[in-house]
């Protein structure tokens, strides 16, 4: 198994991105801790994956909560003895009244609100698992963003540029913590219409362009070299592999599984 012994903690468990890649970690011998604002969620994959042979455990945390994340991390480090992943996979605010909306419209708050919430999110996160790593000498810090973090677009307001500043974070948190055995990784990836966000997005923009859901999905998807979105799966597989130590050599990086959508 790819992370035998490994101890991962996960936040945003409980939706359908975090909840796949804590499946996964699990599957490979992770011993996970799940987190999110809801937590029956995140109780319902903790407990599929205790289902499964897994070893999973359950926590209420708010990741925009200094407060809450430093004093969860301290509790997992406490019991496991050391911190080996940490991903953050949370959607901190609604897409309504942020996406589909071009962006003269957008009030400045709604233009802010993501890029403070992300940016808040993935800091306090980030910082509370590399100090624990880096007395250790060793760990990796894991994000996720969409093609917009790269690639120019319209009717997405402050969203495309949070997630340009996620992977402009994974960079600097790379380069700060290298040296002392921490990783920084990012999985890139093109919206997967599995999740529920993406269901709604596609809709936003649907709506502003006039056209049906499914022919945006279409549009997006004729985009890639392979005519498909993501999956799920993966994402999931890939995030797998990248923590382990068979992924040792990527740190500072972000790995393109767009399909072709943006071609390196």
């Amino acid at each position: 198994m790819l992370l035998e012994n490994k101890t991962a903690v996960i936040y945003g468990a409980g939706g359908a991105i975090g909840g796949a890649v804590a499946r996964t970690f699990a599957r490979e011998g992770a011993k996970v801790f799940l987190s999110g604002r809801t937590l029956g969620k995140v109780e319902r994959v903790a407990k599929e994956i205790v289902a499964a042979g897994g070893t999973a455990t359950a926590f209420q945390v708010d990741a925009l909560d200094e407060e809450a994340v430093e004093s969860h991390v301290a509790t997992v480090f406490k019991s496991s003895g050391r911190l080996d992943v940490s991903f953050n996979a949370i959607t901190p605010i609604p897409q309504p009244g942020t996406q589909g909306i071009p962006i003269a419209q957008l009030s400045v708050d709604s233009f802010t609100a993501p890029i403070t919430a992300y940016m808040r999110s993935h800091f306090l996160t980030a910082r509370a698992a590399a100090r624990r790593m880096a007395g250790q000498g060793s760990g990796v810090l894991l994000m996720h963003t969409p093609e917009p973090a790269r690639l120019g677009a319209a009717l997405v307001g402050g969203m495309g540029p949070a997630w340009a500043a996620m992977e402009a974070l994974n960079r600097n948190l790379s380069a700060e913590f290298g040296a002392r055995g921490v990783r920084a990784i990012c999985l890139r990836s093109t919206g997967m219409p599995e999740t529920e966000t993406i269901e709604v997005v596609f809709g936003l923009h649907a709506s502003a362009m006039g056209i049906p859901r499914e022919q945006f999905l279409g549009f997006i998807e004729s985009l890639t070299h392979r005519k498909r979105s993501s999956k799920l799966s993966e994402v999931a597989d890939m995030a797998a592999f990248l923590v382990s130590d068979r992924g040792s050599g990527m740190t500072g990086t972000v790995a393109n599984l767009t399909g072709g959508l943006i071609v390196d």
